[in-house]
C-alpha cells in the first residue's frame, strides 16, 4: 500500500457535471460543503442509517435486566447475546462489503437496514431464550454491514482535507440512536409491566423500513465507485484483501478493531446493568445517567472527526485509546454512595470511547483501493467486531465473582491492543482515494 506525502483533496464532481465546491470552504460546515448536494443526500442517508442501527442495537442491553429476569437468566446467559449479536455482524459485515463493491453502495445499504429492522422486530416476538438468540443473531447480519457500507458511500463523496470530520459527523449519529433508544426505553418501562416492555422496545425497531423508501428515491452511489462497478474480476473478493500488497495491512486493521471494539462494546452492553444492579439506579435514575454518557459520546465523535484531520488517524486514535482505559477505571472505582460523581464522570467516559471511533470511517476507507474498499472495510472492522465480542461475555461470567464494575476494567485492555495495532499501519491523513 502505498504511503505517498499528504496531499490537498478535491471532492468528486457531481454525476451531471456540476462540480462539488473546492475543499478551500471554511468555516464550522465547509465539510459539509464540500460534499455537493448529491454528497449531502448520501451523507443524510448514511447518518439515519447507522442512528437507527445503534436504536436497533440498543434496543437489547437497555432490556437486559427485564429479559435476564423473564428467562431466568445468568451473567453469562445474557453476556452471550451480545457476543453472538457482534459475531454473526462479522459475517454480516463481511458479506456486504462484498455486496457493495459488487452491487453498488446504495443497494447494499438498503440490504443491510431492511435485515437489522425485520429480525430485531421478530425478537419482540420470541417465546423462548434459544429463539431470542437466534433472531438476535440474525439481526447481526444487518447490524454488521450498515456502518461500513455507509462509511464508504459518503467517504467517496468527501474532500481528502476533511474525510476525517465528514466520516466523524457519520459516527455521531450512533449516539443520536442510542439517545433515542434510551428515551424510548425510559417511556416504555414506565408505563408497561416489563414483561411485555422489553417485546414493545424490540417492536419499535420497524422504524428503519422507512429509511429504505428514501434512500432509494433520493441516493445515488459516488461517480467514481459506479464507473468501477463490475470492470474488474478482482472487485469484491476476499482473496484481493490478502494478496501481499494489502496482507499486513489487513492483518493489522483487523486487530485495531478488535481492541477498540472490545473495549467498546463491553462498556456499550454492561453498563445499563451496572448501573441498575450494583449502583441500584431506577429506570428513570438509569436514563438520567445515560443522558450523560451518550451527550459525551456525540461530542465525542465529533471532537475525535475533527482531530482526526488535524492530529493524523494514528495519533487521534493513541490518545483517546489511552483516555478511554482510564476513563473506564475511575469509572468503575467509585466508591459507593458517590453517585454524583459517577454521573460526572459519564460525560468523559462517553466522550473519550467514542472519539476514538471518528477516524475509523475515513482511515479503513483510505487503507484500500476502490474495487475492494468495500470488501476491506466490511471485513477489517467486523472480524475486530467479532473477535472483539468475547470481551463482554468474559466480562459477564466474571460478573458472579468479581461484580460487573470490577469485570468492566477488563475492556480497558481492548484500547492497549489498539495501540499495538498502530505499528502495522500506515497514516493517511490527506490521501485521496484510489
Amino acid at each position: 500500500m502505498s504511503t505517498t506525502p499528504p496531499t490537498p483533496g478535491t471532492a468528486l464532481s457531481d454525476p451531471v457535471g456540476a462540480p462539488d465546491p473546492q475543499p478551500s470552504a471554511e468555516g464550522a460546515l465547509g465539510w459539509l460543503r464540500d460534499l455537493g448536494p448529491r454528497g449531502r443526500r448520501a451523507f443524510a442517508g448514511a447518518f439515519g442509517g447507522y442512528a437507527l442501527d445503534s436504536y436497533d442495537y440498543f434496543t437489547l442491553p437497555l432490556s437486559m435486566v427485564a429479559l435476564a429476569a423473564y428467562f431466568g437468566l445468568d451473567s453469562g446467559q445474557t453476556g452471550l447475546f451480545t457476543t453472538v449479536t457482534l459475531v454473526v455482524s462479522a459475517i454480516g459485515g463481511a458479506v456486504a462489503g462484498v455486496i457493495a463493491d459488487r452491487i453498488g453502495r446504495v443497494r447494499a445499504l438498503m440490504i443491510t437496514v431492511i435485515t437489522y429492522a425485520v429480525f430485531t422486530v421478530a425478537c419482540g416476538f420470541a417465546p423462548t431464550y434459544e429463539t431470542l438468540l437466534v433472531f438476535r443473531a440474525l439481526q447481526g447480519l444487518g447490524f454488521g454491514g450498515e456502518w461500513a457500507v455507509g462509511a464508504i458511500l459518503v467517504a467517496e463523496y468527501a474532500s481528502a482535507r476533511h474525510r476525517g470530520r465528514t466520516l466523524g459527523a457519520v459516527q455521531s449519529s450512533w449516539a443520536v440512536g442510542w439517545a433515542l433508544a434510551a428515551i424510548v426505553y425510559t417511556l416504555v418501562f414506565q408505563f408497561v409491566d416489563e414483561d411485555l416492555a422489553w417485546r414493545v422496545m424490540f417492536w419499535t425497531g420497524a422504524l428503519p423500513a422507512l429509511l429504505v423508501v428514501w434512500l432509494r428515491r433520493r441516493v445515488q452511489d459516488a461517480p467514481k465507485a459506479s464507473e468501477q462497478l463490475g470492470t474488474s474480476p478482482r472487485t469484491g473478493s476476499f482473496t484481493e484483501i490478502f494478496r501481499p500488497g494489502l496482507l499486513r495491512t489487513t492483518l493489522f486493521a483487523v486487530l485495531l478493531s478488535t481492541g477498540v471494539q472490545g473495549g467498546y462494546y463491553t462498556l456499550a452492553t454492561w453498563v445499563p446493568t451496572y448501573l441498575k444492579s450494583e449502583r441500584g439506579l431506577t429506570v428513570v435514575g438509569t436514563g438520567g445517567y445515560l443522558t450523560f454518557l451518550i451527550s459525551g459520546a456525540f461530542l465525542g465523535y465529533l471532537t475525535g472527526g475533527y482531530l482526526t484531520d488535524r492530529l493524523g488517524r494514528k495519533r487521534n486514535i493513541v490518545l483517546f485509546a489511552i483516555l478511554s482505559a482510564a476513563s473506564i477505571l475511575a469509572y468503575t472505582n467509585i466508591p459507593d454512595g458517590a453517585n454524583g460523581l459517577l454521573l460526572v464522570l459519564g460525560f468523559p467516559l462517553g466522550f473519550c470511547m467514542s472519539a476514538i471511533f471518528s477516524g475509523f470511517g475515513s482511515f479503513l476507507s483510505e487503507l484500500y483501493p476502490t474495487a475492494v474498499r468495500g470488501t476491506g472495510q466490511g471485513f477489517t472492522y467486523n472480524t475486530g467486531r467479532a473477535i472483539g465480542a468475547v470481551f463482554p461475555t468474559l466480562v459477564g461470567f466474571l460478573a458472579d465473582s468479581w461484580g460487573v464494575g470490577g469485570a468492566l476494567v477488563f475492556g480497558a485492555i481492548g484500547y492497549g491492543l489498539a495501540v499495538v495495532a498502530l505499528v502495522g499501519l500506515p497514516e493517511t491523513r490527506g490521501k485521496e482515494l484510489l
